[in-house]
């Protein structure tokens, strides 16, 4: 009987475990996104005049353009301690990656073999 008892309270004791880990980590989640879309609001403006005013072959339009959608913010770890982040904006099928650290847009580039 006393075994019974252990065993019924370890299963409490790990079902209630895993519903608080389930439970942190969907407000970890939750925090995570709001920070993400705060951060791609205070980003987008300056992503998009950045990108209109790139020198490129092929000129990006934001205003004014037929097909315009935002990818978002993404990043890449590049080794233990150096994190690189783009902003990427899409005009009239004309990728733009928008380094929000540099402040610097490039056109037609592909994010991943950028320095």
């Amino acid at each position: 009987m006393t075994f019974q008892r252990i065993v019924i309270a370890l299963l409490v004791l790990i079902v209630a475990g895993l519903g608080a880990i389930g439970y942190f980590e969907w407000k970890t989640a939750v925090q995570v996104r709001t920070l993400k879309a705060f951060v791609e609001g205070y980003v987008f403006n300056e992503a998009v005049a950045a990108c209109e005013q790139a020198k490129s072959s092929t000129p990006f339009k934001w205003n004014g353009g037929k097909s315009t959608s935002v990818i978002g913010l993404n990043s890449v770890k590049l080794d233990k301690y150096n994190v690189s982040a783009s902003y990427t904006l899409v005009a009239d099928l004309v990728y733009c990656d928008y380094d929000p650290i540099k402040r610097k847009a490039e056109i037609g580039s592909s994010f991943l073999e950028r320095e």
